[in-house]
């Protein structure tokens, strides 16, 4: 499978954009034509949620759950439709496309099922879907990821760099000086207006509680989605720009520090997705793919953040590691 996954030519453009929306068209559609063979036959309100048992405990009108059906599948096509034509020659983009192949064919599934489970019911009580259909969802959202991976081509080939010696900057002993940068994920920052939307909407016309997860999603994504990176004489802090200054997500101090350096890191390569990663011997924040500090700690393992002019920080921060160690008699 490796393998097939890295053979072939690089799609871009038009081709990975259509390929990209496929999926969610596929489901859309599938769902008006499934709703149109049972229209007839559906009660009103319908059973949209089930107990471990299969018993219908949570009831939504037809036009509420068709409106919370489409809409997730709306709004995750029109993102990874627009990650795909602002970056169509990014390395993360085969794999964001998977990722919308798995979405929009598990959302299908699960719709179309709990509409043919509620077509010819009397009484929409009396409906029974069992927990087991999720498992067969499960399996079609990781096949379809599967052929969205194989549809989507190559990643493009990540330039290679020459890598340096580490550098520091030159400072007067007596200076000091600050370095900041601020970093943005526009697909975080939509995923999480998304997630804020479809979350609002399955709580107005479902049940709160069965929105409460995308809610927390929102929580986590949209203060990730812009990060102030700093490198000052207390060390480097990233902290979220959209909250208090006085909130930080992670301040290493300088007696932590071995040494700094950048290099360019590939997000789904190397840590699998965006936002604050864990691998072994390594974490930290990533948000798109390119430029980052990497900081190898005293511990031995390293934090990077992805961030632009990545050298001026890990220079300036090597020369206060430097004074600091100098301080101490290291």
């Amino acid at each position: 499978m490796k393998n097939v996954l890295r053979s072939g030519r690089p799609l871009t453009g038009r081709p990975r954009t259509v390929i990209a929306a496929g999926p969610f068209l596929a489901a859309i559609v599938a769902l008006a034509g499934i709703y149109t063979t049972v229209s007839g036959r559906l009660p009103d309100p319908l059973a949209t949620h089930f107990r471990s048992g299969g018993q219908a405990d949570g009831f939504t009108s037809v036009q509420g759950f068709l409106a919370a059906s489409l809409a997730p599948l709306l709004l995750f096509g029109a993102l990874v439709g627009f990650f795909v034509q602002l970056r169509p020659d990014a390395p993360e983009v085969p794999w964001v496309i998977a990722g919308g192949y798995a979405t929009a064919a598990t959302i299908g599934y699960l719709v179309c099922v709990t509409l043919l489970g509620n077509a010819d019911a009397a009484d929409a009580s009396a409906v029974r879907v069992p927990l087991g259909e999720l498992f067969p969802g499960l399996a079609v959202g990781l096949c379809a990821g599967v052929l969205g991976r194989l549809l989507a081509g190559a990643a493009p080939a990540a330039p290679r760099r020459p890598r340096g010696a580490v550098s520091r900057l030159d400072l007067p002993a007596a200076a000091t000086a600050g370095w900041s940068r601020t970093i943005g994920s526009p697909p975080l920052a939509v995923l999480g207006g998304l997630l804020l939307v479809v979350g609002l909407l399955v709580g107005l016309f479902a049940d709160w509680m069965a929105s409460a997860a995308l809610l927390f999603g929102t929580a986590v994504c949209l203060p990730l989605a812009s990060l102030r990176v700093t490198v000052d004489r207390r060390g480097l802090t990233v902290a979220p720009t959209m909250l208090s200054s006085r909130c930080r997500f992670r301040r290493i101090t300088l007696d932590r520090i071995e040494e700094a350096g950048s290099r360019r890191i590939s997000c789904f390569t190397e840590f699998g997705g965006w936002g604050y990663r864990i691998r072994a011997g390594s974490s930290g924040f990533v948000l798109r793919s390119g430029e980052g500090i990497v900081v190898r700690l005293t511990n031995g393992r390293e934090f990077v953040v992805t961030v632009d002019d990545a050298a001026s920080a890990a220079a300036l921060l090597n020369t206060y590691a430097d004074r600091a160690r100098a301080r101490q008699g290291g």
